[in-house]
């Protein structure tokens, strides 16, 4: 695995599980099996490597892409399709919670683009993906930050379910019914690091941008949370909404740190209309 910074994520989590009973190894070493499984078929759209669609289940795979067709051989397909000797992959950052893995990676696939990926496992295979895919920057955001830089460490595994009900906490607080008079519940003061391509570091910097875009009569609403994944001081929410009044996928990304929210990835991708899906899974 040619990936640096998943490498230290794994070597990271082999660390915390010395020590532990042989059932807890065990445990532990399926989860770092399934994501250097994903690590290794997203390498594979690169590669080239067929051998990596051996994990896809061949007969309940479910896709929510939606300009990929559903199952084990729209996969398939898609996998062909790709342009191999012309495509870069690097996985940046992979997690996981129960049966779901979630990565976020730099790709250069029909084009430069900044991804989050969900797969789930069931039966050693993965039985179902979402994604969400935006297109990448030239630049750097007003703070010098990338959409992909910053620490990939995890840490405070065994806060994961605290941090967890702290980021829907603030999902559904701030961002679905609107109540930023309790925004300063959230954060350690004006401290926030920011990878939003065009919004700067801090909180006050985030209240600035929102409300530029306010008087430019741009909105940005999030209407329902639909997944919440974490793993340690890592939290991803999955969420819908609309951005400008079109229907849009929300995927944000947070990290805790001393019980308040320190730093924040995302994507936002809009969902095209139901007549353009190549399957009717739904984007969620």
């Amino acid at each position: 695995m040619k990936n640096k910074a998943a490498i230290m994520i794994l070597l990271g989590l082999m660390g915390a599980v010395e020590g532990k009973s042989q059932d807890h190894q065990i445990n532990n070493r399926q989860v770092l099996d399934q994501k250097t499984t994903v690590i290794n078929l997203l390498k594979s759209f690169e590669s080239g490597n067929t051998e990596s669609l051996n994990s896809i289940h061949p007969n309940t795979y479910k896709q929510h892409n939606l300009q990929v067709a559903d199952g084990y051989e729209g996969f398939k397909d898609f996998f062909n399709s790709i342009p191999h000797e012309k495509t870069k992959v690097q996985t940046i950052r992979v997690f996981q919670d129960g049966t779901y893995v979630f990565t976020h990676t730099d790709y250069d696939l029909f084009g430069q683009s900044i991804g989050f990926d969900i797969f789930r496992f069931a039966d050693g295979k993965i039985v179902e993906h979402w994604d969400n895919l935006q297109e990448k920057p030239a630049k750097p955001n007003p703070s010098g930050r990338s959409m992909i830089d910053g620490t990939t460490v995890v840490q405070d595994l065994d806060k994961t379910d605290t941090n967890k009900h702290l980021v829907r906490s603030f999902v559904e607080e701030i961002l679905v019914k609107g109540n930023l008079d309790k925004i300063q519940d959230y954060f350690e003061g004006d401290n926030y690091l920011q990878h939003n391509p065009i919004i700067p570091d801090q909180i006050s910097g985030l209240n600035q941008s929102l409300a530029t875009m306010a008087e430019k009569g741009i909105t940005m609403e999030y209407d329902k949370i639909h997944l919440v994944l974490g793993e340690g001081n890592f939290v991803l929410v999955v969420s819908e909404g609309k951005l400008a009044n079109i229907h849009t996928s929300f995927y944000d990304l947070f990290r805790v740190e001393n019980g308040k929210i320190a730093e924040h990835w995302d994507t936002i991708e809009t969902i095209p209309a139901e007549e353009h899906w190549k399957n009717m899974n739904g984007k969620f």
